[in-house]
């Protein structure tokens, strides 16, 4: 597969970074992130890449060369004016024989391509974004999704949202087949997620992956310095999922929000005091943060999974408000017993994903290759610490358990208590 990478911004925003340099160029830990963006395409065995460039082109290209020195073969479309974010993919669009990649030159990332080109063409789309959540979805675009991961909407910043929303952002990393370019546009600059990529959203065309790899724009300041911090830390190459993770799982009703028995009300849902606190921790420790939560409620006919959907939506936007976020979120849906009013039959079964059992941490773990041993299960009742025993876990109870490796006061404790 083809890469494309764009690399024509100006970079006004870290221009006090470096401002004699195209920001592709800007030095992280010793090399260009544009450098360290091939390598790890290279590494896969992503080898034919074509560079699109504008601004002080020939510092790339005099930098870069033929590609040969990093064993790939780079070709170069030059920008003599500015065409916006995808303007330049129509100029090349006869080299393009293939879905491709595309990437922004401004990120750092390091990610496991195989799983993602795997899951565009296991879904058959035009488009697979790659989305993350992250802690400022409130002034992020956001991606909206159906339970297949279909993208049914997408919010740019501009757009209203609901009250509540799911933290999914774009990431900058997409699949793209040449045929959404089969229309010349009426105008030279063209938007890529305004006029190209939102259009396609409730088509059926497009799909979300999702994924807690490491990818991170160096658009302010702030942002570049973070990104060389965790390079050097080696957070970004950690958090491929060619690597083994880690987990920090927890439970939701009582430890992440305040208990109310069988919550059925979004009104209702209360995030404990420090829940925000606890997550950011788990967020800048190197753990995902991973809800595993049962909901017998679905059972009972009580909450249908759209309602349970948007619950949890409400639970991503606190938490995003505060600057933390969740890496994935598992619910078990299924209750043994029967006899409720309007209970639903087809989930009134004894299933592998119901705590104390521990389906739902074998599911993540498959999903984001996550070494049990080395994680840890939290949460404020016996069933949560069985379910992580059961899954090879360490545990960590709110209140106190002879079976428990940690005892601690509330969700901050238990994760102070885990990371220090």
């Amino acid at each position: 597969m083809k890469a494309v990478i764009a690399a024509g911004g100006k970079g006004t925003r870290i221009s006090s970074v470096a401002s004699d340099i195209p920001k592709p160029m800007i030095d992280v830990c010793g090399k260009p992130v544009l450098e360290r963006q091939i390598e790890c395409l290279a590494s896969q065995g992503i080898t034919d890449l074509i560079i699109t460039v504008g601004h002080l082109a020939s510092v790339i290209t005099d930098y870069f060369g033929d590609g040969s020195r990093l064993g790939v073969n780079i070709e170069y479309y030059i920008e003599s004016q500015p065409l916006g974010s995808a303007g330049a993919l129509y100029k090349i669009k006869d080299r393009l024989d293939g879905d491709f990649l595309l990437l922004n030159a401004d990120a750092l990332f390091d990610i496991d391509f195989e799983r993602f080109i795997s899951y565009h063409r296991q879904k058959g789309g035009l488009v697979t974004l790659f989305t993350h959540p992250n802690s400022h979805p409130y002034d992020s675009g956001l991606v909206v999704t159906d339970k297949n991961g279909c993208v049914i909407k997408w919010l740019t910043k501009e757009d209203d949202r609901s009250s509540y929303y799911e933290n999914r952002v774009n990431a900058g990393v997409h699949i793209i087949s040449p045929e959404i370019l089969s229309d010349n546009p009426s105008c030279e600059k063209v938007d890529l997620d305004r006029q190209l990529l939102k259009p396609l959203s409730g088509s059926g065309k497009m799909f979300a992956y999702d994924s807690p790899e490491y990818i991170k724009d160096m658009g302010t300041p702030d942002r570049y310095f973070a990104v060389c911090r965790d390079f050097a830390q080696g957070r970004v190459q950690a958090r491929n999922l060619k690597n083994k993770q880690k987990a920090i799982f927890l439970d939701r009703d009582g430890t992440i929000n305040k208990y109310v028995g069988f919550l059925t009300d979004i009104n209702d849902f209360v995030l404990e005091d420090g829940a925000s606190e606890a997550i950011r921790r788990i967020n800048d420790s190197g753990y995902l943060a991973i809800v595993v939560t049962n909901q017998p409620v679905i059972a009972r006919g009580e909450v249908s999974e759209e309602e349970l959907a948007l619950i949890h939506a409400k639970m991503q936007t606190l938490l995003g408000r505060d600057g933390a976020y969740l890496d994935g979120i598992y619910y078990c849906p299924h209750h043994p017993h029967k006899g409720f009013a309007g209970e639903r039959t087809e989930y009134k079964i004894d299933c592998d994903c119901r705590k104390p059992k521990a389906g739902m941490l074998f599911k993540a773990a498959e999903d984001f290759n996550i070494d049990l041993s080395s994680s840890w299960m939290v949460g404020d009742g016996e069933n949560d610490v069985l379910c992580g025993r059961n899954g090879g876990c360490r545990t960590a109870i709110i209140g106190t358990n002879p079976l428990a490796d940690i005892e601690g006061s509330d969700i901050c404790d238990c994760i102070n208590k885990i990371l220090n």
